[in-house]
């Protein structure tokens, strides 16, 4: 009962974070000091993810390159005598975990991104996870919680969270029959709805343990809203055949597809980074009390700085 397979969909464009994405991934941006998808391939294997399946696009290099072997930089460090930053470079990938890079041709939404991997993952239950979506699972990470309902009820579970009401239009949301505490087997699921015509606030987050079956009702799934082929359009053809968990998850989710997400994301982590919590803590309160000055006076000792 264990998912050894994950998918990442990495093919997106990231126009929210031009110019920086012009050239390069935006999973490869850097939260703190690592990637944003190098969070999202570490939550995968701490669930015993095996086998991860990269769904890449034109200008998604730097993410292979990311995780192949760079043998001249181990070279190099080791023979400066870098022994921890050697290290730290070792293990990007542990060893026993394979990588499998798949060509989206068109960009045709989540749904044709996870059609892609079918090849590569056959008809073995899967998860997927989007790295934008960076869940601090506080204890356990957020696939381990959700690969501990999957081996409990043996079917699809999907991350959720609640939003306010008026940000429901920015994701699709589920109505849900409850099962447990912060799990519900879901009823409908709709992308994308309007607030006024929204009756749940439960939305679908960027974690999912789907079953193959998914692949077959992608396959016939036509193109829904924004022109792209939506996941959850195929996910409601599949409640109506089996049972389909929403799981609440234990955590706090950063949204770093959006500019505000990401960089609450980095001063977060910062603060919780074992090197730099403790001046970059510093740094911030004396910001803060910098700018809780009036005005002439915040001018005259930011000039000093």
């Amino acid at each position: 009962m264990r998912i050894r397979k994950a998918v990442f969909p990495v093919a997106g464009l990231g126009t929210r974070f031009l110019p920086a994405t012009k050239a390069s991934a935006k999973e490869m941006l850097p939260i703190v000091d690592k990637p944003l998808i190098q969070y999202a391939v570490q939550e995968a294997i701490s669930a015993g993810a095996e086998e991860l399946i990269f769904i890449t696009g034109r200008s998604k290099n730097s993410i292979m390159d990311h995780f192949d072997k760079a043998y001249e930089l181990e070279a190099e460090l080791a023979s400066r005598g870098k022994g921890k930053l050697l290290e730290t470079v070792q293990e990007i990938l542990p060893p026993g975990i394979t990588c499998i890079f798949i060509r989206q041709a068109e960009a045709l939404g989540l749904g044709h991104a996870v059609l892609c991997a079918w090849p590569a993952v056959g008809d073995e239950d899967f998860s997927v996870i989007l790295a934008d979506d960076l869940i601090d699972g506080r204890l356990r990470p957020c696939l381990a919680q959700m690969q501990r309902v999957y081996q409990e009820y043996g079917t699809s579970v999907i991350a959720v969270e609640r939003v306010p009401q008026e940000d429901v239009s920015s994701y699709g949301i589920v109505e849900t029959q409850p099962v447990g505490p912060g799990l519900g087997e879901i009823r409908r699921i709709v992308e994308k709805p309007k607030p006024a015509e929204a009756t749940s606030n439960l939305a679908v987050v960027g974690r999912y343990i789907l079953t193959p079956r998914i692949f077959k009702l992608l396959e016939r799934t036509q193109r829904g809203a924004g022109g792209e082929i939506q996941l959850t359009d195929a996910i409601s053809a599949m409640i109506q055949e089996q049972t389909v968990l929403a799981y609440e998850f234990e955590g706090t989710r950063y949204d770093c597809g959006s500019k505000l997400g990401y960089l609450k994301a980095n001063v977060e982590y910062g603060l919780k980074h074992p090197e730099l919590a403790d001046g970059f803590r510093e740094y911030l309160h004396d910001l803060t009390a910098d700018w809780s000055q009036p005005a002439g006076e915040k001018v005259v000792k930011v000039a000093k700085k």
